[in-house]
């Protein structure tokens, strides 16, 4: 459970937008289902104008797409969406001097979803994949991950390496960095929305085990979480998170640089420190 966006203003009108281009298009993790001369296509392909900074404090809001994810972005007794990422969005909102709004996503669409304004990031334990990178303007990485096997604890034994789970049936989040590995290790599959529910279809004993984040798998499987009989095996690979704006955004920048001073100031370390993930922290300079 592993950046460019043009904040044209809509009254400059079209003449300065067809100005304005030149950008590279990048190309999303899933097709965003636009053709090459739709008004969303159009604008992903432009390099930011103005800003996208200028355009979030304009509004006021910094909409951050996120899926539930224990423990990055998750809700509290009280609906209040808290974790890693959604405490560290919360943070630098406010020092844009705007308030985060957590929207949630469908992963396969998040390209999609920033290209039309809908959300302004996505903030949720991102795995930085060569299609990410083309296709958003991305922070620098702040915290290592892999992707783990998910299987019932009783069984976990009889699963030692990847050759003997070629016959399982896994659960994958759709588009996401788990799915990409099962691909890659030629598993056979069924896609659901999150990793929380392919936690669950292992548990409910609708697919023989799934394949989600380290971090996630820490959080949410093996003794004194609710799913004390699940646990997780096999690293399937290593990858790094970062934070995703759209194509062209100012925005990363400005988290690259507001990720160096929480980091020198302590900030980071303590809120990886609450939630559990301060061995995967990388470093800020």
């Amino acid at each position: 459970m592993k950046r460019r966006l043009t904040a044209l203003a809509l009254a400059l009108g079209l003449t300065f937008a067809l100005t304005a281009c030149g950008g590279t298009t990048g190309s999303a993790e899933t097709p965003a289902g636009g053709n090459s001369e739709s008004p969303a296509s159009a604008e992903s392909n432009t390099p930011a104008a103005e800003s996208d900074l200028a355009y979030v404090q304009n509004k006021g809001t910094l909409v951050v797409g996120i899926t539930e994810f224990d423990p990055m972005d998750y809700q509290d007794a009280d609906g209040n969406w808290i974790g890693f990422d959604a405490d560290m969005a919360k943070a630098f909102a406010e020092s844009l001097g705007v308030e985060a709004q957590f929207q949630i996503i469908d992963w396969d669409n998040k390209v999609m979803e920033l290209d039309g304004k809908t959300i302004d990031v996505v903030w949720n334990g991102m795995t930085l994949t060569d299609e990410v990178t083309s296709a958003m303007e991305c922070t620098n990485a702040y915290c290592n991950n892999a992707q783990v096997v998910i299987l019932p604890a009783d069984v976990a034994d009889d699963y030692p390496d990847v050759a003997s789970m070629s016959g399982l049936n896994f659960a994958v989040e759709s588009g996401s960095a788990g799915q990409a590995q099962a691909d890659a290790n030629g598993f056979s599959y069924t896609e659901v929305v999150d990793q929380a529910t392919a936690v669950l279809e292992v548990s409910s004993g609708t697919a023989d085990a799934a394949i989600i984040d380290s971090l996630m798998a820490g959080a949410m499987v093996g003794e004194g979480t609710s799913y004390a009989d699940l646990t997780y095996t096999i690293q399937l690979n290593s990858e790094e998170y970062g934070v995703g704006f759209r194509k062209g955004s100012d925005l990363a920048e400005k988290l690259n640089q507001f990720f160096v001073d929480s980091y020198a100031d302590g900030t980071m370390t303590s809120l990886a420190e609450t939630y559990g993930i301060q061995a995967a922290l990388i470093p800020q300079e």
